[in-house]
């Protein structure tokens, strides 16, 4: 009898042709979910039959309580090499296996730079002006040669920002907080003072870093008065980083001169949530990790783990 397998939150429906799953195909039913599950009891009617389930990064939370709901669950594959939103004990404890593919930084990195240069020529109101057929020309960009870019996390994706910041004349300041003066040295930028020191001499100030204890809610409103009234925050890294209800003050009391925002606190991000509306924020729905390229690995590599699975030895296991 075949295993059955589910497929979570493939909202562009290219989870199957993103990679070949044939090798699975006498063994495993595979069936895909386009539609996010919005909470507990309505993933355990989704996939209660399921021994394998696949899910895209941190789109659905498989918690404790969850896992519980689950019995039938052996694995759980993650695209990315970790994931927050899973509680790997709980599901240990319960005998579910759990797995990992690679992710590459790259996309992130073109997407970080989509929203920053997005934010300096205020492409969106100047595109909708000429859609709508209204003003040619309102309003005046803003340079990125010879001004600062603060870099927050001089990791994988950080690094390659900061790159690409230098390429276009910028002066890159970095902060996180075990950053050497070697390791900025390293990649060719300045190491800030200290924190305040990065927001407050920033033209634009870039996240990347990994949310922990440690570093959520590292921007709050101490930071984000720092900034200066015409800095930009640029935020492609996770949204727990930032306190949420300071950031929403800052944008509509002028502290800075607007976000580029491509994760949530909730995703989907609420109908009603005030960062679909203010005209400072230039928002994106979490597409940071959505590339072709990407998404091969990530289902290419799911096929894999499956596979290894089935043959009772598992790959990229999360620890």
């Amino acid at each position: 009898m075949k295993l059955r397998c589910a497929v979570l939150d493939d909202y562009q429906g290219v989870a199957l042709t993103s990679a070949d799953w044939s090798p699975l195909a006498d063994r495993v039913d595979v069936r895909v979910l386009r539609e996010h599950l919005a909470d507990r009891d309505a993933v355990v009617v989704a996939v209660e039959d399921c021994e394998i389930v696949v899910i895209m990064r941190e789109r659905t939370p498989f918690d404790a309580e969850l896992l519980a709901r689950l019995p039938r669950l052996r694995l759980l594959v993650t695209s990315g090499p970790r994931n927050a939103s899973i509680d790997i004990a709980a599901a240990r404890a319960r005998g579910v296996v759990v797995c990992g593919t690679a992710s590459s930084p790259e996309p992130p990195t073109e997407l970080t730079w989509a929203l920053l240069l997005g934010l300096a020529r205020h492409v969106r109101t100047e595109a909708q002006a000429l859609r709508d057929g209204g003003p040619w020309q309102s309003t005046v960009g803003t340079d990125l040669a010879g001004r600062t870019l603060g870099v927050v996390g001089l990791g994988k994706i950080g690094a390659r920002v900061a790159a690409i910041g230098r390429a276009f004349g910028m002066d890159v300041v970095a902060w996180s907080p075990n950053l050497t003066e070697e390791r900025a040295a390293e990649h060719g930028v300045r190491l800030a003072k200290d924190k305040t020191d990065l927001f407050a001499s920033a033209d634009f100030v870039s996240l990347h870093l990994v949310l922990s204890d440690r570093s959520r809610g590292v921007v709050g409103e101490p930071e984000l008065r720092a900034m200066r009234p015409s800095a930009y925050l640029v935020n492609t890294s996770r949204a727990g980083l930032v306190d949420g209800e300071a950031l929403v003050r800052a944008l509509r009391e002028g502290w800075i001169a607007g976000a580029g925002l491509d994760v949530y606190d909730t995703e989907p991000l609420p109908a009603d949530d005030p960062l679909r509306t203010l005209p400072n924020v230039l928002a994106l729905p979490h597409l940071g990790y959505v590339t072709e390229a990407n998404y091969a690995v990530y289902f290419g590599e799911a096929v894999e783990d499956i596979e290894a699975f089935l043959a009772g030895t598992p790959v990229r296991e999360l620890p």
